[in-house]
């Protein structure tokens, strides 16, 4: 996708309102869990910033696709969850508190693994033949921009303002989703001449991926003795992939022909496993699905 007016101003503000969404539904006590209760947070935090980048490695070789788009592959998974999962851990009886933990946390984290990971993909996959270097310091602040202050600022009004916050939560996550799902289709319409073969290259791949960290956070969740409605939550977060930002990193700082596909195709993927965790856990009725998260953390001691 060529630098425009989408991907320099629309992609980017769109983000921005997003991540405010987010930061209306956070406070300071979300961030406080990392330290009270850290044995949910740590294992949700190692399947998406360690796991998730690792199976990505492997599955880049057992399908050998191209170096621009293995580089897109890396980007998508350096990128934090996003607020679709928020909303799919929700409804699908997850711990939701947890899944609004792993998120923002995983969101502050990511501004300094990503460039981190992609100059390590671009290196690694395109070697000599690549005719850009990642900048870091535009990397940095690009998403602390369309990330950090947007939470933060999220979090002011949420704290100045909490009726207002409340009022607008459902409304900005249906907002968010929506905006999510127009930027996927977006992109696949500016590049309906390379999709196709795109999609031969990482559909399976990006298929496989998703439901592979979302296997391997329930259960590595569950074998270490979390509650079910955590297990939900970190499978989600584990599965369920910023891939606006993805995207916006791709088309206006790296500016990259194609690295951004692999984010458009692994949405479709995601929301199409999203839906089936939501299918399958929302329709149990359980007992502890309403137990707050910090009464079953307390327990795993």
């Amino acid at each position: 996708m060529q630098e425009s007016v989408l991907t320099s101003v629309i992609l980017p503000a769109s983000l921005f309102i997003i991540m405010l969404g987010m930061g209306l539904s956070l406070t300071v006590a979300d961030f406080k869990r990392i330290v009270t209760y850290p044995k949910a947070v740590v294992i949700g935090l190692v399947n998406q910033l360690v796991l998730l980048p690792l199976l990505a490695v492997g599955l880049i070789s057992a399908f050998g696709v191209s170096p621009l788009l293995a580089v897109g592959v890396m980007l998508l998974a350096a990128c934090p969850g996003g607020v679709t999962s928020n909303l799919i851990s929700h409804v699908a009886r997850g711990d939701t508190a947890l899944s609004v933990s792993l998120t923002a946390v995983s969101s502050f984290i990511t501004v300094v693994t990503i460039p981190l990971i992609v100059q390590w993909a671009l290196d690694y996959y395109m070697g000599d033949v690549r005719s850009v270097d990642v900048p870091i310091t535009k990397t940095i602040l690009t998403v602390v921009v369309i990330t950090i202050i947007p939470i933060t600022v999220g979090m002011v009004i949420r704290r100045r303002a909490p009726r207002f916050a409340d009022r607008m939560d459902r409304p900005v996550r249906i907002a968010s989703t929506v905006i999510f799902i127009a930027i996927i289709a977006g992109v696949i319409a500016a590049n309906l001449d390379v999709i196709v073969p795109a999609i031969k290259q990482v559909g399976l791949l990006t298929l496989v991926l998703n439901v592979l960290t979302m296997g391997l956070g329930f259960g590595t969740a569950y074998l270490l003795r979390l509650s079910r409605p955590q297990s939900v939550s970190i499978a989600i977060e584990s599965g369920i992939q910023n891939g606006t930002m993805a995207i916006v990193i791709a088309t206006s700082v790296l500016q990259i022909e194609s690295i951004e596909i692999p984010a458009a195709v692994y949405g479709l993927a995601m929301f199409l496993t999203g839906g089936v965790m939501m299918w399958y856990f929302g329709r149990k009725q359980t007992n502890n699905t309403s137990v707050k998260y910090e009464n079953v953390l307390g327990n795993e001691n």
